[in-house]
């Protein structure tokens, strides 16, 4: 095929999804396979877009197992992971919407209705839903992996102590990751889909793996954000607090936007912050801030120095990140209160103080 279209892009089923579509399709994996995948897999990902292909192909599929169908309590759920987990594996992966769902963690679409009962996603009434999940699993059964999920949960709580714009509370029990989604609202018994698109897409990646400049990224969004200084600010404390606590999966897939009921257009709340320099791949960071000749910049006022903004707005912005220098400081403390584990936080130390340092060098030059 030609060259496909970035947007179609956030819509190829990665991990699990992927496996089980290529199997039940009887295909072979190849990079060549994007439209078949999308085709057959797309049919409610994340987001409000779909292809009416796959819709029509999720509705020929029956998956009728009748244990799946009904309500399971937070207890059932956790307390017959492993039966729950393979049966959803092998009779659900339809139904729960993994074929809509990219990366390499398994995971899986739940709801919960008004009575804190969990369904698989397609077998839930929208009128009784109150609320839409992910259910995400480690990448693998190493301790590593579990200790990465299981500090996921606590390290989306110090995004929201840090003032990153965040939704609901995740979750981990017993080796389950449970996520909030914010691309699904629920209102009076009507769910609302919201519009979402990575900023690979938007940038117009037409392939998977690119190590993108941020300026680039930050260019993408500009012209769609109806806020620029205040999304701008967004995206680089979001930056500075990844580079304090080691999260390197920091791809352009990674962060997205999203346009509200309302109107308004954003950045989405954070999602996929985790310890992942812990990760055995030896995860390096895929986005960069790198000047015309390509070299790295690390001096966070020559960062913001080179936005594509009016002078104004970089110093609205060099402001506001100046003030989020106290909050990384005491990343520590917020680490501990939010339940890093202490040898994690220990490990960051070194990396909390290089980008205090990388904040205020320039302040003290300037």
């Amino acid at each position: 095929m030609g060259v496909c279209p970035s947007f179609l892009l956030d819509m190829v089923p990665q991990g699990n999804g992927r496996r089980f579509l290529i199997q039940q399709l009887g295909l072979i994996d190849s990079d060549d396979l994007i439209l078949p995948l999308i085709q057959h897999g797309a049919f409610n990902p994340v987001g409000r877009l779909r292809l009416d292909t796959a819709v029509t192909y999720a509705n020929n599929v029956e998956e009728n197992d009748s244990s799946l169908q009904r309500g399971f309590t937070l207890n059932e759920i956790v307390g017959r992971k492993d039966d729950f987990i393979e049966n959803l594996s092998r009779h659900g992966m339809l139904g729960a919407g993994t074929t809509g769902l990219q990366g390499a963690s398994a995971k899986f679409m739940l709801v919960k209705n008004h009575e804190d009962l969990w369904f698989i996603d397609a077998y839930a009434k929208e009128s009784d839903i109150a609320s839409h999940w992910l259910l995400k699993l480690p990448r693998g059964k190493h301790e590593t992996d579990l200790a990465i999920l299981k500090n996921e949960a606590a390290y989306m709580k110090v995004a929201r102590a840090c003032g990153l714009r965040s939704h609901g509370e995740t979750f981990h029990k017993d080796g389950m990751l449970f996520v909030p989604r914010f691309d699904r609202t629920t209102e009076n018994g009507v769910v609302t889909r919201l519009h979402q698109e990575s900023l690979a897409s938007l940038a117009g990646h037409h392939s998977f793996g690119i190590r993108p400049n941020h300026y680039d990224l930050v260019s993408a969004f500009l012209p769609f954000v109806t806020d620029p200084v205040n999304e701008v600010i967004e995206y680089i404390k979001r930056d500075l607090l990844n580079l304090a606590i080691l999260n390197t999966d920091n791809h352009a897939r990674n962060t997205a936007i999203q346009q509200l009921a309302n109107g308004t257009v954003q950045l989405t709340p954070v999602f996929d912050i985790a310890p992942m320099f812990m990760d055995r791949d030896m995860m390096a960071r895929a986005s960069r801030w790198l000047d015309k000749s390509g070299k790295v910049i690390n001096n966070f006022v020559d960062v913001i120095e080179a936005l594509p903004l009016k002078n104004e707005e970089k110093n609205t912005v060099m402001l506001a990140i100046k003030s989020f220098t106290k909050v990384i400081e005491n990343l520590p403390l917020t680490m501990a209160e939010c339940e890093v584990d202490a040898d994690i936080i220990k490990q960051c130390a070194r990396s909390i103080i290089q980008v205090c340092e990388n904040i205020e060098q320039g302040y003290d030059n300037g």
